[in-house]
């Protein structure tokens, strides 16, 4: 092909081309988290041939009982200087010997497991940074950074775990202790509501890092400030608020600021190292369903936005939801690549959505690539409620995820499933994409929990490609009079909203035999034309043939949670779905070309790396701690050809 990009060439790892050809030193491999690998032992030839080469088990499991959360197990590893280091839920971190999985060492915080993490107890992953002032085999030359659940950066000592003293005190900044970035009405990080959940970005001698903040609680909750720390000292270098407050701005402007918070960076920040940016994917201002306190676009909700690392001031940002009413994060890391458009390469910032909408913006500048219109959109019909009249659809790539569902269109396993599906879409507000919350209940296409969630995305540079996998499960959303509240009792996901004049109530819609009313696939994996901004191939991914229960023939197609990775081979591999399988496809075609039972299903993203002449792929198996149909497990599985 005439565009080739191999992730060696690229200026962030080409000054040490040994070590990117081997390790994994990310979270996403490369900075700009492309999930590319240049391995290429494990071929289209051989993959069929792959097998278990070691296990580990970390033990720290929590079924939800004992005062405790659900755990689940979302780490995706990373390797350096001959080591594979890893989080578990309970936020210890674990050293291991990459072709034995023997433990070298591990670190336990000893986080208090009984708070309200808002999702439960879990973790992504760690990040590193490289002292240059310090010799070979000094403490702490090499450190490993965890966020913690409860609001903890730490840093330890890569070769040994010990804390490395002089960052923070003993080791760690308290990530709710630093006066004068609260939201004034909360007055401080609320234990549990303020966590970490990603891993931290580390750019030019900083760490930075974002938090995840429980939703619908109430309108006045922390703010969604990104802070940067000193690599070394721990010492704060910037924050940067996303729903900012400062003296220049009008009355009506501080009103918002003391009604709302959040906006929050909870997945995973990628950066660029020749530009000296980190990109920053945020969600929705609180709470999600009701915005009347909130008016405007909320800016920089739902947002992509570059940060200069020296300073933590915008360089641009971009709007994927505007006034959001619906739960749609920028959940997906922002993914760094290089693609051919107008017959040149144009550095780009690729940034998916919830809505299944794939965005394609300059690096530099922020504008789309592709074009892109402000559409109508519907209007609220709830008090107090003043949606955006427009939102922004890219005419290009097309959404990778079905956007609507009518009564008519339900599925149902069986003649009563297709019955309740039917009469429960029927009733509902339901309009589009964009369908405001009711006091009536309104279809939510595709859901919280649909399009593009933090899993994100892989990008094969040498074939143009990106990788995606998308969920498909629709949901119902209805406000709550706050003088009803007391008195629902439906089952579902309820949010108090305190401070509005509205409860919530959400659901995703079942039929009885547990399935989706949605109509199948309700997961697929996606291949996107990056050139031409096309869709290349997409099939179902997984099958949920006994979610909830055996259900016999059901057609193929699986929510997952963990995204994919891809290599120089052309070949995918992907976990996340709910029969617990890991799978491998070829990038050009979409053909499965293996597959292997995992202990549970593997809801968090694999790595490979090269050692000893061997190459593994590696994946974390403990099931997802919202989904009860599935089993936890507490292992990290690594295959190998051999």
């Amino acid at each position: 092909m005439m565009f080739i990009l191999a992730v060696v060439c690229l200026p962030w790892v080409s000054e040490a081309k040994a070590q990117s050809e081997t390790d994994w030193p990310s979270y996403g491999n490369d900075p700009g988290g492309m999930r590319y690998a240049s391995l290429t032992q494990i071929d289209r030839s051989n993959v069929a041939k792959l097998k278990v080469a070691w296990t580990f088990h970390t033990g720290d499991i929590s079924e939800g009982k004992d005062g405790r959360r659900r755990s689940g197990f979302e780490t995706t590893p990373i390797l350096v200087d001959g080591t594979l280091f890893l989080t578990t839920p309970f936020n210890r971190v674990i050293a291991l010997d990459p072709a034995t999985g023997q433990q070298r060492w591990a670190y336990d915080p000893k986080i208090d497991q009984t708070l309200d993490y808002g999702d439960g107890l879990i973790n992504r992953g760690v990040s590193t940074w490289l002292d240059p002032t310090k010799k070979s085999g000094q403490p702490c030359r090499r450190r490993i950074y965890e966020a913690t659940l409860d609001a903890r950066l730490i840093a330890l000592d890569a070769l040994s775990g010990a804390p490395c003293q002089n960052f923070g005190k003993d080791g760690q900044v308290d990530l709710r202790n630093i006066p004068g970035y609260l939201n004034s009405n909360v007055g401080e990080y609320s234990r549990g509501w303020y966590h970490m959940t990603s891993p931290p970005a580390v750019i030019d001698d900083i760490v930075v890092v974002g938090s995840s903040i429980d939703d619908n609680n109430r309108a006045d909750m922390p703010s969604g400030v990104v802070r940067a720390f000193d690599a070394r000292t721990g010492a704060l270098r910037w924050k940067w608020d996303p729903i900012p407050i400062d003296a220049h701005q009008s009355s009506e402007a501080t009103t918002l600021r003391q009604n709302t918070g959040a906006a929050n960076a909870w997945s995973i920040m990628t950066v660029d190292p020749i530009r000296h940016l980190v990109f920053v994917p945020t969600g929705s201002a609180s709470p999600d369903y009701f915005g009347g306190l909130r008016p405007g676009d909320n800016r920089w909700a739902n947002s992509v936005v570059a940060l200069h690392a020296a300073s933590g001031k915008m360089a641009w940002g971009f709007q994927l939801v505007h006034h959001d009413l619906w739960d749609y994060d920028t959940a997906s890391p922002p993914l760094l690549a290089s693609v051919v458009h107008d017959g040149k390469q144009t550095p780009v910032v690729i940034q998916g959505n919830k809505t299944g909408f794939l965005y394609v913006l300059n690096r530099d500048t922020g504008k789309p690539v592709f074009p892109l219109e402000e559409r109508p959109v519907p209007q609220s019909d709830v008090a107090g409620e003043l949606a955006s009249p427009t939102q922004p659809f890219p005419v290009a790539p097309p959404a990778l995820t079905p956007q609507s569902l009518t009564a008519d269109d339900t599925w149902g396993l069986n003649e009563s499933d297709r019955e309740f599906c039917h009469t429960a879409v029927a009733k509902l507000r339901n309009e589009g994409l964009f369908t405001p919350p009711s006091l009536q209940g309104t279809l939510a296409a595709p859901g919280n929990l649909g399009g593009m969630n933090w899993s994100g995305y892989a990008y094969d540079p040498q074939r143009s490609l990106l990788v995606v996998n998308t969920n498909n499960l629709v949901a119902r959303v209805r406000l709550i009079p706050r003088d009803k509240v007391r008195s629902e009792t439906e089952d579902g996901n309820y949010g108090s909203q305190h401070g509005t004049p509205y409860g919530m109530l959400r659901r995703f819609i079942q039929a009885p035999s547990d399935l989706p009313c949605s109509k199948p696939p309700w997961g697929t994996l996606t291949a996107v034309d990056m050139i031409h901004g096309t869709i290349r191939w997409q099939i179902p991914l997984g099958s949920m043939r006994d979610f909830g229960g055996h259900h016999g023939v059901v057609p193929d197609g699986s929510i997952s949670l963990g995204g994919p990775i891809v290599t120089a081979t052309g070949l995918i591999f992907i976990a996340g779905t709910t029969d617990s399988y890991i799978r491998a496809f070829d990038t050009g075609t979409g053909e499965q070309l293996w597959q292997q039972q995992l202990p549970a299903s593997g809801n968090a993203t694999p790595m490979t790396y090269q050692i000893a002449g061997k190459q593994y792929i590696v994946i974390a198996a403990g099931g997802h701690q919202g989904i009860s149909e599935e089993s936890l497990g507490d292992a990290v599985v690594a295959f190998t050809l051999p």
